[in-house]
């Protein structure tokens, strides 16, 4: 199984270098020199990337990889997701930490066991995370906050929500 590390932003500069925007909580791991990962184009087609180089600059990360010789060759691509195989991330020392993979598809109830719907994603917004719940074919944004997410339970296969008088009213 892959998980997304990161995104392609844009090039950066005319040498092939790209701004990637970063969605792990290791990029010093994920991102080190030699690491091979898989760059997924927004049509589904894949490639391999291997890390060349990669620096912080102006708060970004810059990268580049050996498959990229040139700016040409960074434009196309553009909004291309970085994955990583998740048999290669570090184990989390943090109980309350995880992994968008582990919680992607567990089952969403309430503390009755009430079904709620299946969680689809997580969220990286500016504030915050929210899960993504799959509520009968429609989406519900739930803040990923111990208030309304007290219990995550990936090796039951669900969490269990306490959400605030509205929160999943669609």
């Amino acid at each position: 199984m892959q998980v997304v590390v990161g995104r392609v932003a844009k090039p950066h500069g005319i040498r092939g270098e790209l701004t990637v925007d970063v969605r792990t909580d290791s990029p010093e791991e994920r991102f080190a020199e030699g690491t091979v990962l898989t760059g997924q184009a927004r049509d589904g087609s894949t490639t391999r990337l291997t890390v060349a180089a990669a620096r912080w600059h102006s708060g970004r990360l810059l990268m580049r990889f050996a498959e990229v010789p040139d700016r040409t060759v960074a434009e196309e691509l553009r909004g291309v997701l970085l994955l990583a195989d998740t048999g290669d991330l570090p184990p989390l020392e943090d109980p309350d930490e995880f992994y968008d993979h582990e919680l992607e598809g567990l089952r969403a109830e309430l503390a009755d066991g009430t079904p709620v719907g299946t969680v689809r994603e997580i969220v990286h917004s500016p504030g915050g995370e929210l899960l993504s719940v799959d509520r009968d074919g429609s989406e519900v944004l739930v803040p990923f906050v111990r208030a309304i997410v007290p219990t995550v339970d990936v090796a039951g296969g669900r969490v269990v929500l306490d959400p605030p008088e509205g929160l999943l009213d669609a």
